[in-house]
């Protein structure tokens, strides 16, 4: 059963480092998967798995790239995928399988964030495509692997960003005008409603999922992002200086090592974390509600329901 959007007092916080939240445990024989685990909040995951004694696979749409930023780690691999690109995932999800190696942790971090109009696929726009189907089909193909073991997690980066949009359920793709953030926030609340409803089919198996908000972090993500929005979305003042704290990127990785380690969140999931902490379901009317929280639409059960219909057809896939 999905666990209740009410914090559970974790013992972090948004100052907590991926090292901190994993301090204490060994992560020796077990087996991850970090898309985007070779920049920003990624690669800080990757970095903080294999020192607690994970293996980690690095898939990659630059693989050589990946290989650079992460020579010098042991037990950490790379493998190429583009997510924006079904037969990639697919050709990817079937040279893993044939490995035979069972999946502990898959962490969705990968993304797009505010590009121009650019489509994909069958005609997807790529923030839906990549931050969401991508990681749908990735997610479905590696399910053999994944629930090989049991007690696996499955953790999906969404943002703040989710509350710039629901799903656009008559036009997803913006065929009908396109406006970069709400397509982005379209997509973060897709990775939310996705990790609900995988939550429920998975359950049984012994596999949870979880989604969360890493925090604001100065990455390579924001690489679209004009001075001009920054300063329109409060990011910055007219003269480049911060108006918002950011976190390290040892700290926007802390909330997923902690989703996917976490003793504290055994037999919990489906919910929405944020700060190494179960997030509360905000009203969005709230004074604050643009900082902090859950929307309503990323807890419904019926649209996460419907979300992965629809993205079971548009995909052709579905381990379930």
């Amino acid at each position: 059963m999905t666990s209740t959007q009410k914090p559970i007092g974790s013992g972090f916080g948004a100052a907590s480092t991926a090292r901190e939240v994993l301090d204490g445990l060994d992560l020796t024989g077990r087996f991850a998967i970090v898309t985007g685990g070779y920049s920003g909040v990624g690669l800080e995951d990757v970095r903080a798995l294999a020192a607690a004694g994970a293996t980690v696979l690095v898939p990659a749409r630059r693989p050589v790239q990946a290989r650079q930023e992460l020579a010098r780690m042991e037990q950490v691999e790379v493998e190429r995928l583009d997510l924006s690109d079904l037969d990639s995932v697919r050709a990817f999800a079937e040279r893993f399988l044939k490995r035979g190696r069972s999946v502990d942790y898959l962490i969705n971090c990968a993304g797009v964030m505010a590009p121009p109009l650019t489509r994909v696929g069958l005609g997807w726009e790529l923030q839906f495509a990549t931050n969401h189907l991508g990681h749908f089909a990735l997610t479905n193909l590696l399910w053999p692997a994944i629930v090989a073991d049991g007690g696996a997690r499955i953790v999906s980066f969404s943002s703040r960003g989710h509350k710039f949009s629901d799903i656009r359920w008559d036009d997803p793709h913006f065929e009908r005008g396109y406006d970069r953030w709400q397509a982005y926030g379209q997509s973060k609340t897709a990775n939310i409603l996705f990790a609900l409803h995988l939550d429920k089919l998975a359950e049984p198996f012994g596999v949870r999922a979880f989604s969360l908000n890493p925090g604001g972090i100065r990455t390579n993500l924001q690489r679209y992002v004009e001075p001009a929005d920054q300063v329109a979305l409060g990011w910055v003042d007219q003269d480049g200086n911060d108006l918002i704290q950011w976190k390290s990127a040892p700290a926007g990785a802390a909330t997923a090592a902690w989703a996917a380690t976490a003793p504290a969140l055994d037999g919990m999931g489906g919910v929405y974390l944020e700060d190494c902490e179960v997030a509360e379901i905000v009203d969005p009317q709230a004074p604050d509600a643009m900082r902090r929280g859950l929307h309503p639409w990323g807890a419904d059960p019926q649209s996460a329901a419907r979300l992965w219909t629809m993205s079971a057809e548009l995909t052709g896939i579905n381990a379930f």
